[in-house]
């Protein structure tokens, strides 16, 4: 007899002995245990959703299919085509096209795609599918209407998480998810992808070996090997072509037109968001991330009580301090120190202290027993935080009012307002267990995103720093780094100040010269500062380069306003 066993549906070993007669491959029905179920040979267990069949024989697990997985294989028909359809206008819209007028487009026919898929897979639409699409929407539009670098990649961060969680509320049960469960369910839905990287291959094949249409697998195979064709023929092609001069000169009579550079990355991004998109649907299928959240929250409180009170009372001390001394005015300050230097100072360390909080706070309701005493604590450390956040951001005003507005200082007071918010939800919880802060959190931090999106900062610094600063001279090596969302306020300022605005739409040789008689009239008046480095020049070409390489396709409706403010 031989000692084996098998895992039950708590994670708990089982032994059964393994019967001699029959070569040592047959269990013998092991005693009964809570919770586990043994057939002869097998053992069949329900987990996340889906009959999960452990076989012992060599160690090999074998999963069963989910209901979704099959309905993928049996719908190639369907899935092939239409995903191979959304990288070719996926290729189309944001190809060397970051922001233009195509990317809300092609964020509705993302969500239109996954929307059918789902249908498709016979799964019902959930709640809180307008919330994922309005708010998917009106980031593509603001990015669209910004030419903001750093707007546009944080616009395209916000819709790529909120598509991965609108998927993720769909094929699992998320009631109970919290942001940790969120934080590992998003790397780990494209940890699995990797896997089924190889799916859309071998779903086709399998689709075409069963179909019942001989004509329908031919096409299929037509396709698949024209796909694998046209990359080797195009680098065979370019191989050949410098190999020798006389090959070269025939592909380029035959193919002059076409731009390899950008024929190869056109290719790519088909290629990949083919197989990407269809590996995403796939994993999603196989339901592989679990739906059930563990309760963590068994720490004893006295450790979490004994570190936090300590905090509390330090936060009581500086809280006070803040309110008589800042908010007030009623502390005497330090030698040399004038009121004016006091409140500006302290911003980024008081807003790094009130993020510390937030995980702090999170952390003890996360992990340890619940607690009376560590409750009121918690609601302690909040509301002191909420005299830090209003601290903060009282000493960033008065930054602003002294040394100017930057894109990191708007930044910084929305992270506040956001902040703010986070915490009175925070404190609701405290007190309402079954609050779902998560959502409540995702909700407020994407409706104050979206708010900073169309608000365009880089307008608000020019606007202020040119109207408004008492700096003389304003920082004009930074406001002409400002994208083409500032041009509104800076270019009829520059007409103001002289400069030919008409140059945006003619050659480089006009700035040059202009450039040129500025050196000239700089040589005669004996200046020694290098005006050929003006930086309102640059922008100026800046400008130029918008309107030289505008189109239909790239259309964007700030780098438009920026140049009808040049006519």
């Amino acid at each position: 007899m031989a000692d084996k066993g098998f895992w039950d549906a708590n994670g708990n070993w089982v032994e059964s002995t393994l019967c001699e007669e029959n070569g040592g491959n047959e269990p013998a029905k092991p005693a009964e245990s809570s919770g586990s179920m043994a057939v002869e040979g097998t053992a069949a267990i329900a987990e996340r959703g889906m009959e999960v069949m452990k076989v012992l024989n060599g160690g090999r697990v074998v999963r069963k299919e989910t209901e979704e997985t099959k309905k993928l294989k049996e719908k190639y028909h369907f899935f092939g085509p239409i995903t191979a359809a959304y990288a070719l206008f996926y290729a189309f819209c944001t190809y060397k096209n970051g922001s233009g007028i195509t990317f809300p487009f092609f964020v509705a026919s993302s969500f239109l795609y996954f929307y059918y898929s789902l249908k498709k897979l016979e799964l019902t639409l959930k709640k809180g599918v307008a919330f994922y699409a309005v708010s998917m929407m009106l980031l593509a539009i603001a990015t669209f209407c910004t030419d903001d670098a750093r707007i546009i990649a944080l616009n395209k961060t916000g819709i790529f998480l909120l598509m991965i969680s609108f998927l993720l509320n769909q094929f699992h049960h998320t009631e109970k998810w919290g942001l940790g469960k969120y934080l590992t369910a998003i790397p780990g839905v494209f940890l699995y992808s990797i896997g089924q990287i190889a799916r859309p291959i071998q779903d086709m094949v399998g689709f075409a070996k069963n179909g019942k249409s001989k004509n329908l697998r031919n096409a299929l195979y037509v396709l698949f090997g024209m796909a694998i064709t046209l990359p080797i023929f195009m680098i065979a092609a370019v191989l050949l072509s410098s190999a020798d001069v006389f090959f070269r000169s025939i592909v380029e009579q035959t193919m002059g037109f076409m731009n390899f550079d950008n024929l190869f990355g056109v290719i790519f991004q088909i290629v990949f968001c083919y197989f990407a998109t269809y590996a995403l649907v796939a994993t999603l299928c196989k339901r592989t991330i679990r739906d059930e959240v563990k309760d963590h929250r068994n720490g004893e409180p006295i450790l979490a009580i004994t570190v936090t009170a300590a905090l509390s009372l330090m936060y009581l001390l500086f809280s006070g301090i803040q309110i008589f001394g800042l908010f007030l005015g009623k502390l005497e300050l330090p030698d040399g120190y004038t009121y004016a230097e006091y409140a500006r100072e302290g911003f980024f360390q008081l807003l790094a202290v009130s993020i510390m909080n937030l995980v702090i706070v999170l952390a003890c309701m996360a992990f340890f027993k619940e607690s009376k005493v560590l409750k009121g604590i918690l609601t302690i450390m909040s509301l002191c935080t909420f005299v830090m956040i209003a601290s903060s951001a009282l000493r960033m005003i008065l930054y602003i009012s002294t040394y100017d507005l930057t894109f990191l200082r708007i930044l910084t007071l929305w992270a506040l307002t956001a902040l703010f918010f986070l915490f009175l939800g925070v404190m609701i919880q405290i007190f309402r267990k079954n609050f779902p802060l998560f959502r409540y959190g995702m909700t407020v931090v994407t409706i104050l995103y979206v708010a900073l999106a169309f608000s365009h900062p880089d307008f608000i610094v020019a606007k202020y720093n040119l109207e408004y600063s008492i700096k003389d001279p304003v920082d004009v090596k930074y406001l002409s780094e400002l994208s083409a969302d500032a041009a509104p306020v800076i270019l009829p300022y520059l007409r103001e100040q002289g400069y030919d605005l008409s140059q945006i739409k003619q050659t480089d040789a006009r700035i040059e010269a202009q450039r040129e008689e500025i050196r000239r009239t700089d040589r005669n008046d004996g200046e020694t500062k290098k005006s050929s480095r003006d930086p309102w020049l640059r922008y100026l070409k800046k400008m130029q380069g918008y309107y030289r390489d505008q189109g239909i396709r790239n259309f964007n409706l700030s780098r438009s306003l920026a140049l009808r403010e040049a006519k």
